[in-house]
């Protein structure tokens, strides 16, 4: 009994160390975006005042256009998330349902490019989009639409195999039942495949859009123009100087940019879990 009592013990306070050092970040950052100084120095853990400073320089000064930052955001990260799951989708259930010729060559090539990190292939797309810009200028180098195509090309391989691996979960027997019925490919993709994908979907759906919304490397690179700038890009210009190292309004700005991806997690919750947990269709 009392070597039971121990390991309980000591089972929650490892969890409660965790989950202090876990949040402990987070924490540092909610009380440095009320902290009117604008730096990370804080006086005591629990903050004795607090001041909205940060917050109305975001929206009040006219060299800071963060409303534009949040809408080209959500923009780029939705147009993603939405093409990645149209795209990919219909391209798992090809691979996975159809026959075609160059089927088996396309997946092992699908398997080979995610072998490869993303960063080696920075340059090129560089040299690329550049290249385009000369003869398109509007899906070039330094444009949004530019960037888009670049993300989309970047998350097709993980979001086919993920979708195709889903695929392969749900039993054939559905697909022949429905051309029993007359239903053709196109059928039995929107009417079989869709609303048992639904929960995988959303995931796919959830983790393009966090993922696009939050990077930086490639928008860093691509958009150049204050306008034109997702919130990511915005917000390192606040600490990217040397001299310019203002933590109050980067973190009051962190702040406001995760409350549209925690509102879209709450609201995919009961899909993501569902995604996430199967792994066989039960008929």
């Amino acid at each position: 009994m009392n070597k039971w009592l121990t390991g309980n013990l000591w089972r929650h306070a490892v969890a409660i160390l965790v989950s202090f050092f876990a949040l402990f970040p987070i924490y540092l950052v909610i009380i440095s975006s009320f902290n009117p100084t604008g730096s990370l120095q804080v006086t005591s853990f629990i903050p004795t005042s607090g001041s909205f400073t940060n917050f109305s320089r975001l929206f009040n000064d006219p060299a800071i256009p963060y409303l534009t930052w949040m809408k080209n955001s959500l923009v780029i990260a939705g147009t993603v998330a939405v093409l990645s799951v149209v795209v990919g989708a219909a391209s798992a259930f090809a691979f996975s349902r159809l026959k075609f010729k160059g089927k088996r060559s396309g997946i092992k090539l699908l398997l080979l490019v995610q072998m490869f990190p993303a960063l080696l292939a920075l340059s090129a797309v560089y040299v690329i989009m550049e290249r385009v810009y000369t003869f398109a200028p509007s899906i070039g180098l330094g444009t949004q639409p530019g960037l888009l195509l670049v993300y989309m090309g970047g998350a097709m391989g993980v979001n086919i195999w993920l979708l195709k691996g889903f695929v392969d979960s749900i039993p054939i027997e559905l697909d022949e039942a429905a051309r029993v019925d007359g239903a053709s490919a196109v059928q039995t993709y929107w009417l079989i495949f869709v609303p048992l994908a639904a929960p995988v979907l959303a995931v796919v759906s959830l983790l393009s859009f966090i993922g696009t919304f939050n990077e930086f490397i490639l928008a860093r690179l691509f958009l150049v123009d204050m306008d034109s700038r997702t919130v990511a890009v915005g917000l390192q210009g606040f600490i990217g100087g040397q001299y310019s190292q203002n933590w109050g309004p980067f973190a009051a700005g962190s702040i406001i940019a995760s409350i549209p991806i925690v509102i879209i997690f709450l609201s995919l919750q009961k899909y993501i879990i569902n995604g996430l947990t199967a792994g066989s269709v039960k008929g």
